[in-house]
């Protein structure tokens, strides 16, 4: 339990009136204008912090060289077969680590844009595995102000002009455009899933502006959540002494990122629709025989507000209509001609050209009066198509369908229940917000962590949706013969996979198209569908499994029938072999890619479900952690849950998988044991005998599966499994605990001696998850102490987070990369362990360096982003592994 004394020292984190006024906040505070006390904020005209490359040591490269050449040479061989590997470090072009990202649009699953916190949108992911870093510059908000009978005017594009190609002299393009926005004067403010900017008298120092940005993610709302909508709310308040007319605009490139709106064939035209929503649908024609996207942009009409459209305008002088003159019109009458809206679809567009819509929302401010605007983005993109040719259905189509016009209904709906959106989502937020026990950096962290599953390249399909297409698939066909096993007839040149067929087995039947029903289980008990996400953009590989240890509790939170869903589709992995062949990168050795009775690492990159593993850098099925995980997440979620049904359908998946590491305990004493090479989920940090990380997590599912077994009636099994733990516990204990901690393992080397920041993950989830202690109080409280002296404190006073190894004299472990990385998902599970032994304040201020060091100002001041690094230590941070839930678990 937390005590009430908890966090006397706690200082509250960026204060509103701090950035904004507090007679600007007074008057914005109409109709969800103002925003929230608790919010990570950043000044428009703040330059995002320069984030550091990490560089491996000399040393480092030269063990990595055979594995470096392998690496190249895979990755090589996938892109002239037109696909991308898994971890490909040679083209770091892609990833452009950013401190400059804000709260992501739409729901999860159906494809995300993410903003920055200027107004600009990019980190573009409406393709399966696929990230486009630039923002799209066309795509922006604008105002235009005219007092005074039209003798005083401001017109703005409502961002700053900081980026490179704006205000070109002669440009048709947006650089015709006004960009007066300094930024000195405005302010983003991010709360997930909304965020505000607050324009204090920018462009007109007379009126206030707040735009409120609103997604549909609501705990355990499988329905709403899955929408591909955002809303901009905007909030102006006039506090000069003259009528105001004041026109918004929002202008949307035909582009899904990148080059994309080049390629040409995309057409725009106009819509009206119900309630007074109107805009503009632009089909995007997309490349590489992708499924096709539509966007939908449009505003509300009321009796205050008037919406006209321009469907279509070009960035160059060769179009009709020119991004200067759209401008043009828009400084000079405020809106375009009504009879836009009569102007069908445009003639489709050139390769080379950009096609361009906007949406214009009028509105006249009396003196000290308020007003408010809404716009709204959606997007249609109802087909998943995966590399290997697979197409599925979106979640969301089991309620919009899948009709390219269907974006229409989609953003109606988002104009019209935004205001319901909201309410469920302070329902959430308020008690947390509101809890004077907490530290505010943690209450705004707790929700802003959240980013990854809308931006975590999330897919979400309707379960058992297989699209149409499939069955004209030739790619790796099933086929089921008479004992069973289902012959793979995927083409022998395709890297990795040897020339004689490889079969797949562990299935009792199969589909009419020959899919094994055990990877696509028709089972939709929660009727939620199927849910994948990234590793991280570096990492493009669905669910991997050993950080979905860290990152799972959100989602068992949130959205815990999805969880079980995941879990469910893992259950059904570990009975299943493929025998294909794959050539593991790291030994240069062969092996098969999915033994039965072994955990998957992920469920694959190109063909989700159907071929897993798709991180070949070493044998998984030799690893000692990833089966261990999986019971303690079956266990936590079965035990979170009370799902009896869920805990007898995955019984059979931990029988199998505790079974299969016996095989690890070569000399019977209960314990497995590691093989000289890093077979876990630190991947170049070397382990001998036993270790302290994957020792304590197969002691903690030992008692996991006995007290599973005892809840499902089978006391044979339990009695089983309780015996095993008690002769193992005693054995780990004498190998490993010196005192004060446990050795990284049992070896001799310097590094067996380390002071692993991760050694009571098994802990962790024992006392998460209900069940006794792994060992006492006494032992428990020294581990955790020693982390927090030398692992938390001794590496920049404590600001920084956990690092995972240090030497026992004080020392960062540099035995390897990952040695002296700190990880976010990490530093916060040791937290929360922390504070499920009563260590309070040892655990929100180790909590708290990850905050420091990747949040605040002083630090590299990202909201969201992707892997970035330190000097000698290195933070590490993946979707996979951003979230504080875990450590919520604790309080």
């Amino acid at each position: 339990m937390m005590s009430t004394q908890l966090f006397n020292f706690r200082k509250h984190s960026w204060p509103p009136d701090e950035y904004v006024n507090r007679a600007t906040l007074q008057l914005l505070d109409f109709d969800g204008g103002a925003p929230p006390e608790q919010a990570w904020r950043r000044r428009l005209n703040s330059h995002a912090n320069i984030l550091k490359e990490f560089s491996v040591t000399f040393m480092e490269a030269i063990k990595m060289m055979h594995l470096g050449i392998r690496l190249w040479s895979y990755v090589r061989k996938e892109a002239s077969q037109g696909r991308k590997a898994p971890i490909d470090p040679f083209t770091r072009e892609r990833y452009k680590p950013s401190a400059s990202l804000g709260v992501p649009l739409g729901g999860m699953g159906s494809g995300s844009i993410s903003r920055g916190f200027r107004g600009e949108f990019k980190n573009w992911q409406i393709i399966p595995g696929s990230c486009e870093w630039s923002p799209v510059m066309a795509n922006q908000f604008s105002i235009f102000i005219s007092r005074n009978g039209g003798n005083k005017k401001y017109s703005s594009v409502l961002a700053p002009g900081q980026h490179e190609g704006i205000k070109k002299s002669g440009d048709q393009g947006i650089s015709s455009w006004d960009w007066n926005l300094s930024g000195q004067h405005s302010t983003y403010h991010a709360l997930f899933p909304r965020a505000w900017t607050i324009y204090d008298g920018e462009p007109d120092p007379d009126l206030k502006i707040s735009c409120r940005q609103i997604s549909p993610f609501i705990p355990h709302n499988y329905r709403e959540s899955s929408l591909p909508a955002s809303v901009f709310v905007y909030t102006l308040v006039n506090s000069g002494r003259e009528r105001a007319k004041v026109s918004l605009l929002m202008t949307w490139g035909n582009s899904i990122g990148g080059i994309s709106h080049q390629s040409g064939g995309h057409i725009n035209e106009p819509f009206i629709g119900r309630d007074g929503v109107s805009g503009v649908l632009l089909h995007h024609k997309t490349a590489n025989d992708n499924p096709h996207v539509t966007f939908a942009i449009a505003a509300c009409e009321t009796q205050n507000v008037s919406v006209t459209v321009l469907p279509s305008f070009g960035l160059s002088g060769e179009s009709c209509v020119t991004a200067r003159r759209m401008w043009g019109t828009m400084v000079q009458d405020g809106c375009f001609d009504w009879e836009n809206f009569n102007a069908g679809p445009c003639m489709p567009s050139l390769p080379g050209e950009t096609l361009c819509a906007a949406v214009s929302a009028s509105t006249w401010v009396e003196p000290h009066g308020k007003c408010t605007v809404a716009f709204a983005l959606a997007w249609s993109s109802p087909k998943v198509k995966f590399q290997k040719g697979r197409t599925y259905l979106r979640r969301c189509t089991k309620f919009y369908g899948t009709s390219e016009r269907s974006a229409v209904n989609l953003v109606h709906d988002a104009l019209t229940k935004y205001k319901w959106w909201e309410e469920e989502i302070e329902k959430w937020q308020s008690p947390i917000l509101k809890d004077e026990r907490l530290p505010e950096w943690y209450k705004f962290t707790l929700f802003n962590e959240l980013y990854f599953l809308v931006a975590g390249g999330t897919v979400w399909i309707d379960g058992g949706s297989i699209a149409e297409e499939n069955t004209n698939q030739n790619n790796s066909t099933m086929i089921m013969n008479k004992d069973a096993r289902i012959m793979s007839t995927e083409n022998s040149s395709m890297d990795l996979v040897a020339e004689d067929s490889a079969a797949c087995t562990g299935m009792e039947n199969a589909d009419a198209n020959g899919v094994p029903r055990s990877l696509i289980s028709q089972d939709n008990s929660y009727d939620v569908g199927k849910f994948l996400y990234l590793e991280g953009v570096e990492y493009v590989m669905w669910c991997t499994y050993d950080v979905h240890f860290y990152a799972s509790y959100a989602l068992l939170c949130l959205f815990p029938k999805i969880e079980l869903s995941i879990q469910r589709d893992f259950a059904r992995a570990v009975l299943f072999e493929d025998r294909r062949k794959v050539k593991f990168l790291a030994s240069g050795t062969w092996g098969i890619r999915k033994v039965k009775g072994a955990v998957p690492h992920d469920l694959g990159m190109h063909d989700p479900w159907h071929e897993m593993n798709a991180y070949n850098i070493h044998d998984t099925s030799r690893w000692k952690d990833l089966n261990s995980k999986f019971v303690l997440q079956v266990y936590r979620d079965f035990a979170a849950t009370g799902d009896m049904s869920f805990g007898r359908d995955v019984w059979p998946a931990v029988c199998a998988a505790m079974e299969y590491m016996e095989q690890f305990d070569r000399d019977g004493d209960g314990l497995i044991e590691n093989d000289g090479f890093p077979d876990q989920t630190y991947d170049t940090w070397t382990t001998h005998g036993v270790s302290a990380y994957c020792g304590c997590l197969w002691l903690a599912s030992l008692q996991a599966t006995a007290a599973m077994a005892y809840h499902l009636g089978d006391t044979t099994s339990a009695e089983k499994f309780h015996i095993k733990f008690l002769k193992a516990k005693p054995v780990f204990e004498a190998k490993l605990w010196n005192g004060s901690y446990f050795n990284y393992d049992s070896g001799m080397s310097r590094n067996s001696r380390s002071i692993q920041a991760d050694q009571l993950a098994g802990q962790w989830y024992t006392a998460s998850s209900g069940l006794p202690s792994l060992f006492d109080d006494t032992k428990i409280r020294s581990t955790l102490q020693k982390i927090y002296d030398f692992n938390v404190m001794k590496v920049r006073g404590g600001r920084i987070g956990a690092v995972n190894g240090m030497y026992p004299n004080g020392r960062v472990n540099d035995y390897c990369m990952q040695s002296r990385e700190i990880w976010t998902g990490v530093t916060y599970s040791v937290a929360a362990t922390m504070l499920l032994a009563g260590m309070e304040h040892q655990a929100f201020t180790t909590a708290q360096g990850i905050f420091t060091a990747g949040w605040s100002e002083e630090g590299f001041g990202c909201k969201v982003g992707h892997p970035w690094h330190g000097d000698f230590v290195c933070i590490c941070e993946n979707y996979r592994d951003r979230s504080l839930f875990f450590l919520s678990s604790g309080l």
